[in-house]
């Protein structure tokens, strides 16, 4: 085990809230974990990206506990309510060599950020044992660029959120602050660690980055600007992944402007402001109930 690396939970500072307590002596911050890891599930999942699902599906780990409070969030009863069990470092490592026994495409590490130190520990456990797929960052984008640093050379893709351009919305939604720019320098040294994606002879993703978004009702404007601000910053070769899923849920249903789901107008207007500026990716068929996703290059 690399000291150094657990030693970061002596004062955590991995996550942008810089909650500076011990974990290692138990104690939590925002994201209320200690240095334990808590996992609610792993098991192959058939609805991600055509890129990174396939046939066999993405081998998904969902790390217990989050840096952000979405009042809207779908998984609140893993990220805020903390259902989940704690596994010690080598069953992790063991999780991810039984989900590539499974044929998983890849490894999709589900809001890792507060367990950064064990997941490099895993991975390099598990590669030691033969794990040789791809491993995916899912993440919310809130993150440091120091803790996204002391990934490099361990992640293949990542996979971020990009969710909010204007921070008051980030705060009112989230309980955040500064997600914009947070989220936008985590990105950028993602894309200087992968770049763009590459893929197999199976249209697999072998690594770089997609960028999701989430297009919330009412909130057409967000949308615009952070899609704007992908197509003038970020390699146009780089995926973007528009999610039409939103439903209201957890507190959202007490909330007036997010307390319904997407209208088809409303997704079709961001549609359309996707070929304005010629961005690459995917986009969910609202029509369908599934995560259906639909390629638009």
């Amino acid at each position: 085990m690399d000291n150094n690396l657990m030693k970061t939970l002596e004062k955590c500072n991995l996550c942008p809230h810089r909650c500076n307590v011990n974990r290692l002596k138990g104690e939590v911050g925002r994201c209320k974990m200690t240095a334990d890891v808590k996992i609610a599930l792993t098991n192959l999942h058939y609805y991600e990206e055509p890129c990174i699902s396939g046939k066999n599906g993405s081998g998904t780990v969902f790390f217990t506990g989050c840096n952000m409070s979405c009042k809207y969030c779908q998984n609140y009863k893993i990220s805020q309510e903390l259902k989940g069990d704690t596994i010690s470092i080598d069953e992790v490592a063991n999780s991810f060599i039984r989900l590539q026994e499974m044929n998983a495409n890849n490894i999709n590490l589900v809001t890792g950020v507060i367990y950064v130190p064990q997941i490099i520990e895993a991975i390099s456990i598990a590669k030691k044992r033969g794990l040789k797929i791809p491993i995916i960052y899912n993440s919310s984008g809130y993150e440091n660029v120091e803790t996204i640093k002391l990934l490099e050379g361990y992640i293949d893709v990542y996979l971020p959120d990009l969710k909010y351009y204007y921070n008051e919305l980030g705060e009112k939604l989230s309980n955040i602050k500064n997600y914009f720019e947070t989220a936008i320098s985590a990105i950028k040294e993602m894309y200087k660690q992968v770049g763009s994606p590459y893929f197999n002879d199976n249209g697999l993703i072998q690594k770089g980055l997609i960028i999701r978004h989430l297009v919330l009702p009412n909130h057409l404007m967000n949308s615009k600007m952070v899609l704007k601000w992908i197509s003038k910053n970020i390699n146009r070769n780089v995926l973007v992944s528009i999610m039409s899923q939103y439903f209201p849920t957890y507190m959202a249903l007490d909330m007036e402007d997010i307390n319904r789901k997407l209208t088809f107008e409303e997704y079709t207007e961001i549609k359309r402001y996707i070929e304005k500026y010629n961005i690459k990716g995917y986009f969910q068929d609202i029509e369908d109930d599934e995560e259906k996703y639909v390629p638009k290059f």
